[in-house]
């Protein structure tokens, strides 16, 4: 019999791993809603939904290892960084889901959850002061208008699934939808900077690199809190910590 394999697990969400299928238990329906609409309309390689019973998504592995984890080493040529940009690009691209997603916030929301969560920083004693005041400075250039985009809205490096130089597959799409097309590419290189330019060669056009150093900071200051509370650690090396102090 194939073992049960705990993939992730907090308090909101867990995934499970038996054999070539994987379960997800998700509180928030709506969630679950957007993960399968969105995998239905992206133009990229998806995994197969196999069945659904609310609060359960079972869905096929896809093919294929990824290109790393954030924190540890990653893997895969520059060419198949390069294939992952060309498929960013392509999803992009796409005629734009129906609503907003995680990469969609508005500006004045960004800026306010911002303030609150470098406040609790510095108040709690979680991080220094000069490294949330500095990262702050540079998570500003995010803030700005932008065009929407069909966008993931989670596209970790662990998310994306390669066969040589192939992408085979793309995972974890509840909190896609409209969104800035720069949080995407500035996930899937956060603590991987040395792939930055594979993965724009890939993408195939210019990005202004300080909007995706901004996204870089904002994204890190905005996890912190979150990471600890669900038993996760930003503190382990490479992750998202390291990344804020690789912008002093």
């Amino acid at each position: 019999m194939d073992e049960v394999k705990v993939v992730v697990a907090h308090s909101e969400r867990a995934t499970l791993r038996v054999g070539d299928v994987f379960l997800k238990v998700d509180a928030d329906q709506a969630r679950i809603d957007v993960e399968v609409e969105a995998m239905a309309l992206a133009p990229v390689p998806t995994p197969e939904v196999l069945w659904r019973k609310p609060p359960v998504l079972a869905i096929a592995a896809v093919p294929g290892t990824t290109l790393g984890r954030l924190g540890g080493p990653s893997t895969g040529s520059p060419a198949a960084w390069a294939a992952a940009g060309a498929a960013i690009r392509k999803l992009h691209d796409a005629p734009l889901p129906p609503r907003p997603g995680q990469a969609g916030r508005s500006i004045v929301a960004l800026a306010a959850e911002l303030d609150d969560e470098c406040e609790w920083l510095v108040t709690n004693g979680v991080l220094p002061a000069d490294l949330v005041t500095r990262n702050r400075q540079v998570a500003e250039a995010a803030l700005r208008p932008w065009t929407p985009a069909f966008t993931h809205g989670d596209l970790q490096i662990a998310h994306v699934f390669v066969d040589g130089d192939e992408v085979t597959g793309i995972i974890d799409w509840s909190e896609a939808g409209q969104g800035d097309a720069l949080y995407d590419l500035a996930t899937f290189t956060l603590g991987h900077e040395e792939h930055l330019d594979d993965v724009i060669a890939g993408y195939g056009t210019d990005v202004d690199l300080d909007v995706i150093h901004a996204w870089w900071s904002l994204r890190s200051l905005l996890i912190v809190r979150w990471l600890i509370e669900h038993g996760f650690d930003p503190f382990a090396p490479g992750c998202e910590v390291d990344v804020l102090r690789s912008r002093m």
